[in-house]
């Protein structure tokens, strides 16, 4: 492995990382492009490479963060875990009986249209966790 190879891989964890422990995301939207982009590497050895990071625990220390503050539903996250599992079998069955071209543009589409949905068709949400801390602060004083 070169060394320019050595930093492009380090350059996306840390940022696929970071963006993981701001936001959430990281390994769809940040690894897979750039794999791909910066590396060459077809889409679905790109979604692979991806989903391997994943299976370590990398993002241990960010959970652990959410965690200290009140922010992970554990039973959610037992729910979804199980459902991720079912979910990521069936959908590597299907990425792998496409053409690598066919799952690029399903990918594409795919992140296009939440794009899309998040930049012009959320709707603004109140935030009724921080309007029942301060009637709960205001009563007690």
């Amino acid at each position: 492995m070169s060394a320019t190879t050595l930093l492009v891989l380090i350059i996306i964890g840390i940022a696929a990382g970071f963006l993981s422990g701001l936001v959430g995301i990281g390994g769809g939207i940040i690894m897979v492009p750039a794999l791909v982009f910066f590396l060459g590497l077809t889409q679905k050895q790109a979604q692979g490479t991806s989903l391997g990071v994943l299976m370590l625990p990398v993002v241990a220390l960010a959970v652990w963060q959410y965690h200290k503050q009140g922010h992970i539903n554990f039973s959610y996250v037992f729910l979804i875990a199980i459902a991720f599992i079912v979910g990521g079998l069936l959908g590597s069955k299907l990425a792998l009986s496409l053409t690598d071209d066919r799952v690029k543009k399903i990918f594409a589409i795919v992140m296009l249209l939440l794009s899309i949905k998040m930049l012009f068709f959320d709707k603004k949400k109140n935030d009724l966790s921080k309007d029942s801390i301060k009637i709960q602060q205001s009563d007690t004083h």
